[in-house]
């Protein structure tokens, strides 16, 4: 079989729990309901089986979307949604029209090692990342875990060809 050409060097960033800032949003939630408050209107409030993954952008040019790299290390099911470059968690709160469509969901069987994904949308969605990277230098991610995963069965990246 005939090589197309020399392969594009990759470069694979991984998806990074950010424990302060899944910390924070859950004191968030505590203190709304310690004083008895609701939320702002139109606000993300953080649940249980979410977290707040990042992906720190080492190189922001010159990327074009390859794949998502993404492992379970037991059977269940995964949603990773996207925030939009206008949250700024140090100075605001996430409000939901700055969640991302569409979101990734990745699972996997009980009687299976092999991942599936929803293909469509989670390539949407990467491409959308080779894009943000031209203007960010870092992107959050709001990682839903089901069916009996949590954080430390996740293995996360996002696989870039550089140009």
């Amino acid at each position: 079989m005939a090589e197309d050409g020399p392969q594009q060097p990759q470069l694979s960033m991984p998806l990074v729990l950010d424990e302060a800032l899944t910390k924070q949003m859950r004191l968030r939630v505590e203190s709304l309901k310690h004083r008895g408050e609701k939320r702002q209107d139109g606000e993300k409030l953080l649940r249980p089986a979410e977290s707040v993954y990042r992906l720190d952008f080492t190189q922001q040019q010159k990327l074009q979307f390859a794949r998502w790299d993404v492992v379970l290390s037991k059977p269940g099911k995964v949603t990773i949604t996207g925030t939009s470059q206008n949250w700024t968690p140090d100075l605001t709160n996430l409000m939901t029209r700055q969640l991302l469509d569409p979101a990734a969901i990745f699972w996997r069987k009980e009687d299976s090692d092999a991942m599936d994904w929803n293909e469509a949308d989670a390539l949407e969605f990467g491409e959308r990342l080779s894009e943000l990277a031209k203007i960010r230098k870092v992107m959050y991610f709001l990682i839903t875990f089901g069916e009996g995963v949590e954080p430390a069965d996740l293995q996360a990246s996002v696989v870039f060809n550089q140009f």
